[in-house]
């Protein structure tokens, strides 16, 4: 059976860029391939929103944005009021949208999975609460995201430790069916995406 590479990326080395639009800062946390913005197949960022305000467009793309800390925000798509979003709930929308985007109490901070949806299928859920939490994934990248404190995560019984808050364990290339068991010592507060290359 092939083995799994495994990365593990440290929230304190998170590169910090601009938005397209000028308008704040992201930190990228990990992006497929290469770290190139102008092309890649996915990305994962965490980004600090203080203000009202416009979201850029990534054409071609389909966006999942879950608010991570602050009391939530309202999101206006192509015209359409959509319900508050609250922290832990996601919510996806195309790239080429235009998206406005309204502070329902003070700042926030988020975290998005944007991806190429004719080149990928991506599943995120949320896992909170007593763990331990066991899934079963062949996907050929799957990462796991902690917003709260330390995490292992056991892939296949072998231990991985996320030392500190929104750290990222990424497992890549994967060519059959693998066990994932996340245990903590406080409650579960996890991020977790399954990103699996569509058939040419």
């Amino acid at each position: 059976m092939k083995q799994p590479e495994v990365h593990l990326y440290r929230a304190a080395d998170y590169p910090r860029m601009p938005w397209r639009n000028g308008g704040g800062t992201t930190q990228e946390v990990v992006c497929n391939p290469g770290g190139s913005a102008a092309g890649f197949d996915w990305r994962l960022s965490i980004a600090d929103v203080a203000q009202d305000g416009s979201f850029s467009a990534f054409t071609g793309y389909q966006r999942i944005i879950t608010v991570l800390e602050g009391s939530g925000i309202q999101l206006t798509v192509d015209g359409s009021l959509q319900t508050p979003l609250t922290p832990r709930q996601a919510y996806a929308f195309a790239g080429e949208a235009q998206v406005q985007c309204r502070l329902l109490d003070g700042p926030i901070r988020d975290f998005n999975l944007i991806y190429a949806p004719a080149r990928w299928h991506a599943r995120l859920q949320w896992v909170a609460g007593a763990g331990p939490w066991t899934f079963h994934s062949a996907a050929r990248d799957v990462l796991v995201l902690t917003a709260g404190g330390a995490l292992t995560v056991r892939i296949d019984g072998k231990p991985q430790v996320l030392p500190s808050r929104y750290d990222c364990l990424h497992t890549e290339s994967m060519d059959c069916l693998a066990e994932y068991r996340l245990e903590a010592e406080a409650p579960l507060d996890a991020c977790v995406i399954e990103l699996l290359p569509r058939s040419v």
